[in-house]
This record gives C-alpha cells, structure tokens and sequence, in this order.
C-alpha cells in the first residue's frame, strides 16, 4: 500500500503519538499548541540543527542540514535534523559529490536518553524514509542529547522498524477517524505542555463536551 502525498502525516508527529495519543491528536487533529520551558529548549535545538544552508564535510564525512524526507510506504514526510554521508562502496551517489556514500541520521534532542520508545521510533522512520528515497540500506543513526553531550547509537533492528510500522499505522487509522481520545492521566501529565488544554484531572471520566455543560449549567 501507498499513501498519496496529500495524505503524508509528520514525521515528528511519531514521538507525541507513542507519549500520548491525546497529546498527538490535539496537535495533529485539533491544530491545539502551547509551550512550556521543554518545548521551547527543543525548539531552539531543532532551530540550531536543522540548517538548510548545512553542507560540509570534514574527515572524509558530508554533513546535510534539514534533509527533507518522506515515505509514501509509510506515508510519513518530515525533515532529518542532519544525515551524516559516510564513503562506502555500496553506497549510493549524490548529486555534485564522487564517490559513493551511506546515510546516518542524526537527530538532536533536549535532555538526557529516554525510557520509552518515542525517540528510538521517530529516527528509525528518518531511516526508513532514507532508505525508499535513495535504495539503499540505513542499517543505523545516533541520537544527540543536549544534556549529555553525547551520541547515542541507535541500531535499526527489525523488530525496531516493525514497531515504526504498526505506529505509522495507527497514526493514520486515528487521523481518519479524526476523533481525540479520552484523557488517560498519567505522571507524565506534569510535563505536558498541552495540560492546560487538555485538562487531565478534570476531564477524568469524562468528555469534554459533558465537563464544559455542566459547567455551563452551574453557572445559570
């Protein structure tokens, strides 16, 4: 199956879908936003990061800036913060460069290594997408966290990019019945900057349409 481009989700949407369906669904569906102190760190990483104008090479490596991917496969489009080209026989050739060269994702991120998931996930789909653009295989990337200062290396095993898969899935099958689930509170709720608008406690048990009439009713 292949999604057309008008139906491609973001790439990034990946990593609020597997923190909290909620939370993806009042960004991606309801177009709702709001920024805390987290938010606005990794925006400004991202914003160093991703450099378009990006284009370098040092030690035999070429670094890209904001290399915009997409996988109709998957039917995901988004943007590598950067893709690291490592000379490599059975790699592929790129436009104004001799030689052949393999793609590393690199993707930059605020903190320290997560427990979950989310970030594994969305750069093994930078890879998937660099793989069906370029024919050729992504076999691993790294995750830079700022808190750290280091590179984490991230394999891309098939049980990873299975789990890339099934998510992409369901992001799509969610979009297309274009409701947002109800609240599950969490203690990852806290660090929502969505919590305001979403409204964890108060919408325990309930939908937001019954929480705002009986409010209404309450007040008359």
């Amino acid at each position: 199956m292949a999604y057309r481009e008008e139906d491609f989700l973001q790439l990034s949407g990946l990593q609020h879908f597997l923190f909290c369906r909620r939370q993806w669904a009042l960004i991606h569906l309801e177009d709702q936003w709001a920024e805390n102190s987290r938010t606005a760190d990794g925006r400004l990483l991202h914003q160093n990061a991703h450099d378009p104008d990006r284009r370098e090479r040092r030690g035999g490596v070429l670094s890209v800036g904001d290399l915009r991917v997409h996988s109709a496969r998957l039917g995901l489009s988004g943007a590598c913060d950067v893709v690291e080209f490592y000379p490599d026989e059975a790699g592929v050739p790129l436009a104004r460069t001799e030689g052949k060269w393999r793609p590393y994702p690199v993707e930059y991120k605020r903190g320290s290594a997560k427990s979950g998931p989310s970030d594994l996930v969305q750069l093994c789909a930078q890879a998937l997408c660099l793989e069906e653009m370029l024919c050729t295989d992504v076999p691993e990337g790294a995750l830079y966290y700022s808190e750290t200062r280091r590179r984490l290396k991230v394999a891309f095993t098939p049980e990873l990019r299975a789990l890339v898969e099934q998510t992409a899935r369901e992001m799509h099958q969610l979009y297309q019945r274009g409701t947002t689930p109800k609240v599950k509170p969490t203690k990852a709720c806290n660090a929502c900057s969505l919590k305001e608008l979403c409204l964890p406690r108060l919408l325990r048990g309930q939908t937001v349409a019954s929480y705002l009439r009986r409010e209404m009713e309450a007040e008359a």
